[in-house]
């Protein structure tokens, strides 16, 4: 049991897996994240296009309004 933490952080070993690599996965991060949204955008998109289609006048928003009442 003879360990102890009080020692010189600069013979330490790395202290956290993937040392090193926290450029690349903050890189990989903001791109996923960006390309979520690009794909999210797209399918938003699609969707709302299909709901013009469908309730794009004023008697289509009225029939879907008595349709599904509140």
């Amino acid at each position: 049991m003879g360990s102890t933490w009080a020692v010189d952080l600069a013979d330490t070993g790395a202290v956290y897996p993937w040392q090193g690599y926290e450029l690349i996965m903050v890189i990989v991060g903001v791109a996923l994240w960006i390309l979520w949204h690009i794909i999210q955008l797209r399918d938003e998109k699609v969707e709302y296009a299909e709901d013009v289609r469908l309730y794009g006048n004023k008697e289509s928003i009225e029939r879907a309004l008595d349709d599904h009442p509140i």
